[in-house]
Formats: C-alpha cells, structure tokens, sequence
C-alpha cells in the first residue's frame, strides 16, 4: 500500500464555476484555489446533473446520474442505493476513509462507507440527531447559540459571524479534518473528504473576510431579455428574489464571495497541516462544489435550474503525484459523476461496474450532458454539449436554447431562430432520448408537448424557508414546516 496516494477531496456547497479568479471573476479573492489549478488540472466544463444538494451528492457519493440513484428531486429521507459509494470503494482498497462537515445523506449518521465521520448537518433537528459540530458548540460554551446570528439557512440577509471565528462552522470543518489527517492510521493511505457548508446560507462570514470586499466594487447581477417571460415556472422561480432590494441583492454578494475566500484561506490549514506531517508529496487534492447559486442572476436565486450559475460548477484536481498535469485546463465535458471515477483511476483502485461516470483523466469522452430537476409543475430539464444548451420547462412547454459560447450568462434565447433550428432538433432529440418515467407524457411523435401553463400563485411561507431557532433545548416534536432545507 506504500506506493498507494493520499486523497483529499474537498467539496463546498452553492459555489458557481464563476467564483474563481482563474476562471477571470472580476472580484472574487481565491488565491488557494487559483494556486491549486495552477498545480494541476481544471476541468472547465463539469456541471452537476441534478443542482440540488442530496440529489447532486448521491451521485458524487456513487457515481451514478439521477435515474440511477433515485433522486431528482430532494428526497430528503431516501436512503443510499445498495451499490458501491466512493467512500466504500477506497475503504476495501485498504484506504482508511474519514469524512468531516456535511454528508447530506439518510439515515443522518449513515457513514455511507467511511470509517469515521464528524458530520455537521446544519441544524436539521426534524431527524432527531444532534451533530458533532453541536455538540462541540455546547461543549465549548455556546450551547445552543449558533444560528443566533437570525440569517436564514435559504434566504440571502446577511451579518457578521456572531461568536468567535474559532467557533465558526467553516473553522471547525477545517480543525477536525486537520485533526483526522494527525490522528491517520500511518499504515494505510488515506481518504479525507472535507465538506464545507458554505457558501450555502446563511451568509454569515466573519467580519475580517467582509472587509476584504468594498460593497461599491461588488459586481451586480445580469439579465436576460427572457426573464420576464410568462411562464409558470419561470415565475415561480424568479418569485424568490422579491423580497430583496439593490442593496441587499449587492450586500448579499459580497457576503457570498466573503465566505468563499473563508474557505479558501482555510484550505491552506489542511494543506500545511498535509505539509507537516510529510504527506503532501504523496497526496491528490480536489475541489468541488455539489452545484452553484444564481445570486440574483436573472432574477434568481440559489440553485434548482439549468443555468450556468446554478449548474456549472468548479473542478480541479492538483498534487504531486499528477505532477505532470500541471498548470493544464481540460475543456471535456464533465459531471458528479465523473469525480469516483476520475479520483479511482488516479488512485490505481478498480471502478465498481456501477460507476456510469467517466475518469476524466481516460480516453473516454462524453458527447452531450443530460440534467434533470424536479417533478410536476416546477419540473425542468436540460442538455448540453458544451457549446449549445438547451433547456426544458414542459409547464408551459417552454424552450430555451443558448450559445454558451457567444452568451455566456445566456441572456438572449435563441429557441425557434431559423438559424438555430438544426442545433434546437439534435439536442431536442438527444433530450427526449433521455426521458423515462412520467416525462415521457410531455412527448408526442418525437415533438415536445409538455403540459398547460399556469398562473403562479405565491404561496405563504410563514416559516421564511427554514428559519432555525434557539437551539437549547433541542425542540420536542419538531416538524419541518415552510421552505427548502
């Protein structure tokens, strides 16, 4: 096992591809994540198949797309499908497999094949377990006080962190992993996954990384000239910027960026800490993110769509051991999927007949990539082949096709343009090809139909989409009422 590498594969939640300054933002501070893409390889154009948190980390967890693993949805007590996840895959090749932050999963306290996992599941108290992050907030003398900030775990008001950096979630993620890399069992390689909560709301960076970013210089959001286009799911989406004014749209902003160049300076722990125990010579690093954040683009926010925003997210993988690849950008067309794989192949450990993704360090490329997100009325589906997107609202019947490369934040719909009419028919085809279950109704003779539009009737959320509370007592009884967890 001696000539086996280390792997830390480091996920964040909501992160957009955008956010980096390798990939030429205009704003954001990322001077880790920048470094490791110049110390490896970064795929450009990986997007999450299913932008949504648990559907979008079954299929990083087990290398399968939605169709296979179950969830298109958000099916928040759905258990693992029985085939093999990454974790376990490394686990019976000798690795020893530990896992800190956010997992995401059901049962809360499945390992899902880690050995050990110090999970924090963001105040989700309707499951019935306590975190270890709650547990070390009580133990170090802030029982029941960490979403006393008032910032809401799905809306984007934003405040400084409001007990002391060390207690911040971003802070611990880091300690314990550090602490898991020291505590490593010295005569296996080992697998770390770390997990971070953020950017996810709410956005509640220390005040140190808030002043990192003038709020006059913050980039304001874009538009396209389909955003008010009378469709239901399209309102419905757009129904959650409302609340929200050019100051907080631009407040909100800088506190996102503010949180990820957070995390970003605390990738540098991990990395010394990697250093410092002589593991760093022989260790693969990634980076990801489970899907993005619209941040008030086109009137959006969070994920849930197809757009660039929401669904293309950061990949890259660096090290020693790839040494070769450095400073390198892979433009193929990549998934969730793909990372088991790719991680597996760099690792020299068989890939289970299970995987459906791709090593993106293989021969092997895929032509198209096929999304799907959600059932009924909200339902939306999307293909892309890197140049060309086409995405489906079958509420509405409604089609949208972008030149991703002429319209990067897809702001001019080109669906129906008689110049556009071959690229619109072969991905119309591709995705149809794609359907199964109940989208196969919004098909007839090969032509999409969809379903009648509706008007949008805003509903009453009382419960201002999962506003956490005081934390101590755990509440008895407690049930999921208003909003997205």
């Amino acid at each position: 096992m001696a000539d086996k590498p280390h792997v830390l594969l480091i996920c964040t939640d909501h992160w957009p591809a955008a956010l980096r300054g390798t990939a030429g933002h205009p704003v954001i501070q990322t001077p880790t994540v920048d470094a490791l893409a110049e110390r490896g390889t970064e795929f450009t154009h990986t997007y999450s198949e299913c932008p949504v948190c648990i559907p979008a980390r079954r299929s990083l967890m087990t290398g399968t797309t939605p169709k296979t693993h179950g969830d298109r949805v958000y099916s928040d007590r759905m258990e693992m499908p029985g085939i093999p996840t990454l974790a376990e895959t490394f686990r019976s090749a000798g690795y020893q497999t530990v896992a800190t932050g956010k997992l995401h999963v059901y049962p809360q306290r499945n390992r899902i094949g880690f050995d050990e996992a110090l999970i924090t599941e963001e105040g989700r108290y309707d499951f019935g377990i306590v975190d270890d992050y709650q547990m070390w907030i009580g133990e170090h003398g802030y029982t029941g006080t960490e979403f006393l900030h008032a910032m809401g775990s799905n809306t984007y008001l934003t405040r400084p962190w409001h007990l002391p950096e060390s207690a911040h979630v971003t802070n611990w993620i880091t300690t314990q992993a550090a602490r898991a890399i020291k505590r490593r069992d010295p005569t296996r390689p080992g697998f770390f996954y770390v997990s971070y909560t953020a950017p996810h709301p709410p956005l509640v960076p220390p005040q140190a990384y808030l002043d990192m970013y003038d709020l006059d210089e913050i980039d304001l959001p874009y538009h396209g000239e389909w955003n008010d286009d009378d469709v239901y799911p399209i309102q419905a989406l757009r129904h959650l910027e409302h609340p929200y004014s050019d100051r907080d749209m631009r407040r909100a902003r800088q506190a996102f960026y503010a949180s990820c160049t957070h995390i970003d300076h605390q990738i540098r722990i991990l990395i010394g800490t990697l250093r410092e125990a002589n593991l760093l010579d022989n260790t693969i690093i990634a980076f990801m993110s489970d899907h993005g954040d619209m941040l008030f683009n086109h009137g959006m926010v969070a994920k849930r769509v197809f757009y660039e925003s929401s669904t293309r997210v950061p990949f890259l993988v660096a090290g020693a051991p790839i040494a070769d690849r450095r400073n390198t950008t892979d433009d193929r067309l990549m998934t969730l999927a793909d990372v088991m794989p790719t991680l597996l192949d760099l690792a020299g450990i068989p890939i289970p007949d299970s995987v459906e993704g791709i090593s993106g360090f293989g021969p092997a490329l895929r032509e198209t990539v096929y999304g799907e997100m959600g059932e009924g009325d909200k339902a939306t589906r999307m293909v892309t082949d890197g140049r060309y997107k086409l995405i489906y609202y079958p509420t509405g019947n409604y089609v949208q096709l972008f030149d991703l490369e002429r319209d990067p934040q897809e702001q001019l719909n080109r669906a129906g343009a008689v110049e556009m009419a071959d690229v619109q028919q072969r991905l119309t085809a591709t995705l149809v090809q794609e359907f199964y279950g109940d989208d196969l109704s919004w098909v007839t003779n090969g032509e999409l139909q969809g379903r009648p539009n509706r008007a949008f009737d805003p509903p009453l959320d009382i419960g201002l989409y999962n506003q956490r509370g005081y934390h101590w007592p755990p509440p008895a009884g407690y049930k999921n009422v208003g909003g997205n967890a």
